[in-house]
C-alpha cells in the first residue's frame, strides 16, 4: 500500500524538517501543531526555528502545495510522531518520564484513522512507549485491530523509528543517516521502511520496538557518560592548576584515545534527557550512566562558583567599584554552537542564576536569538558587551565568539577555551 498523504504530529526541531522531507519528494504532508503561530508562520513559507537549508524547502513545499499545517489532524495513511517527551515534575532524585505529550497525539490522531494505515512514534521515549502509544489508540478505537493485540493482522501497523540528526545539520542527516526501524510486528517494521525509503538514503536497519527506544538512548547516554569525563577531568584539572585542553590535546595524541571537550553542562532535548529514561526503568543496575548524569547536572553550579570567585577577585582589584556596578556578560544561550535551541541549555540556566543572585547587571549575547521575554536578564550585541562587560563568561562556542579576539578585560571565565 502506497503513501499518498502522510501526516507529521509536533512541528518543531524534528518534526517540520521530516515533514518538509516527504514534501520535498512530492508527497502530500500534513503538518499539525497545537501552536497556531507555529501553524501561521509555516502556511506562509517560513519557518519559526534556526535549520539551515530548511527554510528553503518549507517555502517551496508549501508554495507548491505538498505541504500545510493545520491545529487538528486529518486523515492520512501514515502518522508520525515528534511530540516532546519531558519529565514530570516531581522532587524524585530521578526524574520520571512524562509521556503525556504522545498521549495526546494518540488522541488527537485516533478519530482519523482507518484500516490500513501507519502510526510511528518518533519521539525519544523510555523503553514500552510504543507499545503504550498502540494500547492508547487500541482504547480510543475499538473498531480498529492492533499489532501487540492480534499481531501481523492488524488493522493498524505501529513502529518505533527514533530520530539521530545533529541540530544544524539536520537536513543533510536526515537523508543520509542510518535508520533503526523497530516494529511491534515483522509487518509494521516494512511499511515503516517502505515509508521513510521516501527519501532516506541510508540503511533502515530492523529490530524490534523496544530495542529501537533502547537503542537511541544508550547513543546518548554513551555520549553522556564521555562528556562527563571531560567535564570530571576539567574540574580536576582546575583544581591542580593545569590547563585542561592542552591535558585533552596531549592526551588524544595516542592512537586510541578520544577524550571529548569539556563545557559547562550537558544541554538539549537528548544527551541531557535520555540517559534518566534508562535510569527510570532500571535505577539500580544503571550507576554508570546514574552517576555520569550527576556529574553533568553539577557542571553549571560549578561554573556559578567560579564566577562568584571571579566577583570577588575583581572587586578585590577595583575597589572604587560596589557589587551593584558590576556587569558579568554571559556569551552563548544555546545548548550548543550556532543553534538557536535552549531546550535544557545549561548555558540558559548558569545565566539565570547569575542573574537572580548577582546584584549588578547581567546581560547575554546569543546572536541566533533576537528576542527573549519573562527572563531576569536582557540581551544585548556583541558591541554593548565588549563596552559594558567587567566579568566575561563564555558559555557556547558560537562562530561569532571564535572568530573575536579576546575580550580586552581581565576578569574571564571560559568553560569552551576558546580565549
Amino acid at each position: 500500500m502506497s503513501f499518498n498523504t502522510i501526516s507529521v504530529v509536533g512541528l518543531g526541531y524534528i518534526g517540520l524538517p521530516t515533514a518538509a522531507m516527504f514534501a520535498s519528494r512530492k508527497k502530500n504532508v500534513i503538518g499539525v501543531d497545537v501552536n497556531q503561530h507555529t501553524v501561521d508562520t509555516i502556511n506562509r513559507g517560513e519557518i519559526h526555528i534556526i535549520e539551515p537549508e530548511l527554510d528553503m524547502i518549507v517555502h517551496a513545499t508549501v508554495k507548491e502545495g505538498y505541504l500545510k499545517a493545520v491545529i487538528k489532524p486529518e486523515p492520512a495513511d501514515a502518522f508520525l510522531i515528534a511530540v516532546p517527551t519531558p519529565f514530570k515534575d516531581s522532587k524524585s532524585a530521578i526524574p520520571e518520564p512524562d509521556l503525556s505529550y504522545i498521549e495526546a497525539a494518540a488522541n488527537a490522531i485516533a478519530p482519523v484513522l482507518k484500516k490500513g494505515d501507519l502510526v510511528i512514534l518518533e519521539s525519544t521515549s523510555p523503553v514500552g512507549a510504543t507499545e503504550q502509544l498502540a494500547e492508547w489508540l487500541s482504547q480510543a478505537r475499538t473498531d480498529l485491530s492492533f499489532p501487540h493485540k492480534v499481531g501481523e493482522e492488524a488493522d493498524i501497523n505501529v513502529a518505533h523509528c527514533p530520530e539521530r540528526v545533529l541540530p544544524g545539520h539536520v537536513v543533510r542527516e536526515l537523508v543520509e543517516n542510518d535508520r533503526v526501524i523497530g516494529g511491534i510486528t515483522p509487518k509494521c517494521s516494512e511499511r515503516a521502511i517502505e515509508l521513510y525509503k521516501t527519501f532516506v538514503q541510508g540503511q533502515c536497519v530492523v529490530t524490534n520496538a523496544r530495542t529501537a527506544e533502547m537503542a537511541k538512548l544508550t547513543e546518548n547516554s554513551c555520549r553522556d557518560v564521555q562528556i562527563a569525563f571531560a567535564n570530571e577531568l576539567s574540574i580536576i584539572c582546575d583544581k591542580l592548576d593545569i590547563n585542561v585542553w592542552e591535558l585533552i590535546s596531549l592526551a588524544n595524541r595516542h592512537p586510541r584515545i578520544n577524550i571529548l571537550q569539556p563545557g559547562p553542562g550537558v544541554g538539549g532535548h537528548c544527551i541531557a534527557v535520555d540517559p534518566w529514561f534508562i535510569v527510570s526503568k532500571a535505577p539500580d543496575e544503571s550507576k554508570l550512566i546514574h552517576t555520569a548524569r550527576k556529574i553533568n547536572d553539577f557542571k553549571p553550579n560549578w561554573v556559578i562558583n567560579k564566577v562568584k570567585i571571579a566577583i570577588t577577585d575583581f572587586l578585590q582589584k577595583n575597589s572604587n567599584k560596589s557589587l551593584k556596578e558590576v556587569t558579568i556578560a554571559c556569551y552563548g544561550l544555546a545548548f550548543k554552537p550556532d543553534i538557536d535551541d535552549l531546550r535544557e541549555s545549561p548555558a540558559m540556566a548558569i545565566t539565570r542564576e547569575l542573574a537572580k543572585f548577582h546584584k549588578g547587571q547581567v546581560i547575554a549575547v546569543e546572536p541566533n536569538i533576537h528576542t527573549l521575554e519573562g527572563e531576569n536578564f536582557r540581551l544585548c550585541s556583541l558591541e554593548q558587551a565588549g563596552v559594558q562587560a567587567d566579568i566575561a563568561v563564555l558559555l557556547v562556542d558560537h562562530k561569532e565568539f571564535r572568530a573575536m579576539e579576546r575580550p580586552p578585560i581581565d576578569s574571564i571565565v571560559d568553560t569552551k577555551g576558546i580565549w
